[in-house]
């Protein structure tokens, strides 16, 4: 028979966890003689798991997520205050916090005018792929249905989703995959497939390769990161956005902006795609959108694209024909609107910006010192630094190596992240986005971590 654990009973938690908790990403053999690690409190960018250990948290919640820190009491009051009043409503209808949100999320998007609410980013991009799907039937004769995506992007978990995952290992043993997305070449110059002069646009040029092999007349979409996350942190080069949007003018193109980890200010800009004056028209958003306070995402669209679903009501095909359970719970945009209240009123994208020149200076330094860091890359407080075994050959580090730094920056007390089975021979980068309130002090202590693991790992 069970028994309720008693939740003061550390030990019993933590066995609770053991014997019931399938964790996310993780091979659970190795429980069977280790301890899982439950986290029990969080404050700021600090953390404290059940053996009483302090973590400095370098990356949001582990996944980019956590961007205005931990113990935020006003953003846990909105949210209990609207869920006494009203918890829950199907999206079919309407209600106070999400109008509210809606409204002041546009005013931070000229351009875009319809959100779609769901509740992850794999939900939300999936929303524009059968946005795409359906304006291809009823606005093209079934034709323009195919959608793009680039190697190393990454846009979710679902079966539909990783269809258009540029990360081999994420996408392995869960095929075959519906048909119809199709891969473009990265951006990354560090790692450049042409040798030229102007790469940022040679790289966009390539997209318009794949299109004329596959055929105008069937490509609905492009979607991209602004700033490739998990894929190692790639910052694309000069001439890329703006070759990109040429392309998709010229051959009537959609595109789909993912900003699921850059959207809220990660990059110092409440989107990623306003560093680089693109003009989108769909735009995905999720994990900073409330700091992990209540499950939310969003699916943004300009209104000509809301208008390709607008026809006579008595057309029961024409309307967008989806749901989204919980897109219709209230504490999404309630914690939302509080959690953009703080960014503006403590100036976070403005600390974004500084403490992010400091984290890639420190960084620089590191590169200086460290003949094992291959290249530094990053935007905002979205950092990376990949490792490599030779500069010359840029041939990349041992992954077991990679992970071993990460290991021990955990050791000393400092959680970082680095690319992990999902780009096979190139899960070489350590990956940086500690929370927007992030201090000198503290970007300064995570790069010290860095620094002494790398000293202990590569010599």
């Amino acid at each position: 028979m069970n028994t309720v654990v008693n939740p003061n009973d550390i030990s019993g938690v933590v066995e609770a966890d053991r014997k019931h908790v399938w964790h996310h990403l993780s091979q659970h053999k190795q429980y069977e003689t280790i301890d899982p690690r439950v986290f029990v409190e969080g404050r700021g960018m600090k953390l404290w798991d059940a053996k009483g250990q302090e973590f400095l948290d370098a990356v949001s919640g582990g996944v980019w997520t956590v961007n205005v820190g931990y113990g935020r009491e006003t953003i846990a009051n909105a949210i209990r205050d609207q869920l006494i009043k009203l918890n829950y409503w199907a999206g079919a209808g309407g209600n106070v916090p999400a109008a509210l949100f809606a409204e002041k999320l546009l005013t931070k998007m000229p351009g875009m005018s319809r959100v779609y609410y769901s509740n992850s980013g794999s939900e939300a991009n999936e929303k524009v792929y059968k946005m795409v799907r359906q304006i291809a039937h009823r606005h093209h004769g079934g034709k323009k249905w195919k959608i793009l995506y680039r190697d190393r992007d990454y846009h979710g978990t679902t079966i539909g989703t990783l269809a258009t995952s540029g990360q081999d290992q994420r996408a392995a043993q869960y095929g075959p995959y519906p048909d119809g997305f199709v891969r473009v070449p990265h951006c990354l110059e560090y790692r450049k497939q042409w040798d030229v002069e102007n790469y940022g646009e040679r790289a966009a040029d390539a997209i318009e390769e794949v299109i004329l092999r596959e055929g105008a007349d069937t490509i609905g979409a492009i979607v991209l990161e602004p700033v490739t996350a998990g894929g190692g942190v790639i910052v694309p080069p000069k001439g890329y956005w703006e070759r990109v949007q040429e392309i998709c003018k010229k051959y009537e193109i959609l595109l789909h902006i993912d900003e699921v980890v850059c959207g809220v200010g990660r990059t110092g800009k409440w989107f990623g795609y306003q560093n680089y004056g693109i003009e989108p028209d769909f735009v995905t958003m999720a994990k900073g959108l409330a700091s992990g306070y209540a499950a939310i995402s969003c699916t943004v669209t300009t209104e000509r694209v809301f208008d390709l679903f607008k026809d006579a009501p008595d057309d029961t095909m024409s309307y967008f024909r989806d749901i989204s359970t919980f897109g219709g719970c209230t504490a999404g945009p309630a914690a939302a609107l509080e959690n953009m209240r703080i960014i503006e009123d403590e100036g976070l994208l403005e600390n974004t910006v500084k403490m992010g020149e400091r984290l890639m200076a420190n960084l620089a330094a590191l590169k200086e010192k460290h003949a094992v860091i291959g290249d530094i890359r990053g935007a905002g407080l979205f950092c990376g630094a990949e490792l490599v075994a030779d500069r010359a050959t840029k041939e990349p580090a041992d992954e077991k190596k990679v992970q071993a730094v990460v290991g021990d920056c955990l050791a000393q007390g400092v959680i970082i992240g680095a690319t992990n089975r999902s780009l096979p021979g190139l899960n070489n980068t350590l990956c940086l986005s500690p929370a927007l309130i992030a201090t000198a002090a503290d970007i300064d202590a995570i790069t010290n971590a860095i620094d002494k693991a790398l000293t202990k790992v590569f010599g």
